[in-house]
């Protein structure tokens, strides 16, 4: 059995205005851990897993991040690099540029525009999402249903890498 590797890091705020199509977030902040999770192990996507599923946001993919400008509107996401390192901007077009690497873990408040600037070969983000929301891509600029969905998304219970009383319970909140 993998047991959970996370560790009390650091965490960053990001609050993003709307830019353009993008709507981003105007009342949660994108939380950033440096360094979160260690992931020397031979399966460090696992290890990241592990730490979600603990923390009641179940795992949907193995990937990278999609090349190109999207958010979602019906699910808060949170993004575990497992190995690599990458530019991911945040917030769309003309955003903040992030770089992240192995142990960092992002997560993102629906809304909020992200897209892989530059990454390595070897880059892979472990994906997950709040029980009973999912990633809806929008390319676009929203409908005013989409902004409702953004703004009653209700907050997941725990952090995904801190647990109960995580960064969530301190900066998402009503």
């Amino acid at each position: 059995m993998v047991r959970s590797q996370a560790v009390d890091a650091p965490v960053q705020t990001l609050l993003l205005e709307r830019n353009g199509w993008v709507p981003n977030n105007p009342r949660l902040p994108v939380l950033i851990y440096i360094k979160a999770i260690a992931v020397q192990q031979n399966d460090p996507a696992d290890l990241i897993e592990k730490t979600f599923t603990d923390n009641g946001w179940p795992p949907q993919w193995r990937y990278g991040v999609y090349d190109y400008h999207h958010y979602h509107t019906q699910g808060h996401e949170v993004l575990g690099v497992a190995s690599g390192f990458a530019r991911v901007m945040l917030g769309g077009p003309d955003g903040r540029v992030l770089e992240v690497s192995a142990g960092d873990v992002l997560l993102l408040p629906a809304g909020t525009g992200h897209c892989n600037v530059e990454s390595s070969d070897d880059f892979l983000v472990v994906g997950a999402y709040p029980p009973g929301q999912h990633p809806d891509i929008c390319r676009k600029a929203p409908s005013p249903e989409q902004l409702a969905s953004i703004l009653k998304l209700p907050f997941p219970e725990h952090d995904p890498v801190q647990g109960l009383h995580g960064a969530v319970s301190r900066y998402w909140s009503d």
